[in-house]
This record gives C-alpha cells, structure tokens and sequence, in this order.
C-alpha cells in the first residue's frame, strides 16, 4: 500500500509516526514540523493555480524541488524528520514573497491545515534563524530571493 501514496501521504504518515515517538515528543521544533504537509500540499496546489504569475509559479516549483530533493542543506535521510526544518522555512519565505501581491484569500483557499495559512507563515519565518541557524537561514534566503 505504501508505493500508491504519494509525497503529501507518506509526509503525513512520516510526521504523525514521528510525533508518537520520544524525539517527536520532546523535540522544540515539532509544532513547526508538523506543517511540512500542509505546506508541501498548498505550493502544489498554487503552482498550478490560473490566477498566480508565472513568476510565483517559478518560485513555487523551485520550493517544491526544494522539498522532494534528497539533496538539500539539512537532509532528511540524516536527520529524519528534523531535516525538514529547511524545507518549511524555504516554503514559507517563498509563501510570505507571494502574499503581499496576490489575493490572500487564492492562499486561504488552498490551505489543507487548521491554523490561519498567514500566520503559520510568519511563525515560520519569525522562528527559522533559531530552528536552522542563521548562517544557514541566510544561505537559503539568498537562493531563493
């Protein structure tokens, strides 16, 4: 059953795994770890979206690349679910560079998670220096600004 899943599913199942475990349990990071699906699901979604540019669009898929490489800066093979830290914070500095010129609500709609899309956003975004390190952080920003 588990090569019918896709990315979405299987992140889904990965993370809810994880939280049952002691690390998951513990770990500070959890809350933000918890929207790599969500996030993952709503760059999809935008990417093919009629009413987002062809510039976000570019954006977007570069951010989704990002997600499903095996190969970024903190990568998910070593680190489990704790290499996801890079991923939700390159899918919401690119989410939060959309947000103040587009139809927020194009945003809200293709939001799969609970809390409000935007402030997830900024809760990402305001905690990445620490979840990451800001030397790294400030790596990540520069390729995808």
């Amino acid at each position: 059953m588990d090569h019918e899943m896709d990315f979405y599913q299987k992140l889904r199942v990965k993370f809810k795994d994880w939280l049952s475990t002691e690390e998951g349990q513990t770990s500070t990071w959890a809350e933000y770890l918890m929207f790599a699906p969500d996030l993952f699901h709503l760059l999809c979604k935008l990417v093919i979206d009629p009413d987002v540019s062809n510039q976000d669009k570019a954006k977007l898929a570069g951010a989704i690349v990002y997600f499903i490489s095996p190969v970024d800066l903190l990568p998910e093979a070593l680190l489990g679910p704790l290499g996801f830290a890079d991923d939700i914070a390159v899918a919401a500095w690119v989410l939060n560079s959309m947000v103040n010129h587009i139809n927020q609500d194009i945003v809200r709609n293709h939001w799969a998670g609970e809390e409000d899309v935007l402030q997830v956003i900024q809760k990402i975004i305001g905690e990445a220096d620490q979840m990451i390190g800001s030397g790294l952080w400030d790596k990540i920003k520069h390729k995808f600004s």
